[in-house]
């Protein structure tokens, strides 16, 4: 059994201070996974960021609230603490393809950023043991894009 915590990255307020909490309080013993859009691989890329500047890797992508055009100090910090386990990428047509479908079969009325979210936990159940916990975070709400 293993837990895990899933969450994707904007300026990095909920990736670097939740994951240092989770980190302090659970050691390795839950996973943190973060995940970025496929299109915009700013952290996988492993270049770092230049002050004032757009990042190299960054392209547009449809997960708003995500990978802005930069890596925030924030991010940085939590990356250089150590607190990612594991970096997934997702597509943002399997963000919204998520998001859709948590509306239509559990009522759960959630933006792309959400969809991206939890179709990254999706990925990780696919190989985690059985019994793990997996926890995503789903913060955003779809009415925006009514």
């Amino acid at each position: 059994m293993q837990d895990y915590w899933v969450t994707g990255y904007g300026t990095g307020g909920t990736f670097a201070g939740a994951g240092k909490v989770i980190r302090a309080a659970r050691g390795d013993s839950t996973k943190i996974i973060l995940t970025e859009p496929d299109a915009a691989a700013l952290v996988a890329s492993g270049t770092p960021q230049e002050d004032g500047v757009t990042h190299p890797a960054w392209n547009p992508h449809p997960i708003q609230g995500w990978t802005p055009d930069f890596i925030s100090p924030l991010v940085q910090e939590g990356l250089d603490n150590g607190l990612v386990d594991e970096l997934i990428p997702i597509s943002g047509a399997d963000a919204i393809a998520t998001s859709l479908a948590l509306a239509s079969k559990e009522g759960i009325f959630t933006g792309v950023s959400g969809g991206a979210t939890v179709a990254t936990a999706l990925k990780v159940a696919e190989t985690a043991p059985s019994g793990s916990v997996i926890l995503a975070m789903v913060p955003d709400t779809a009415e925006r894009y009514l």
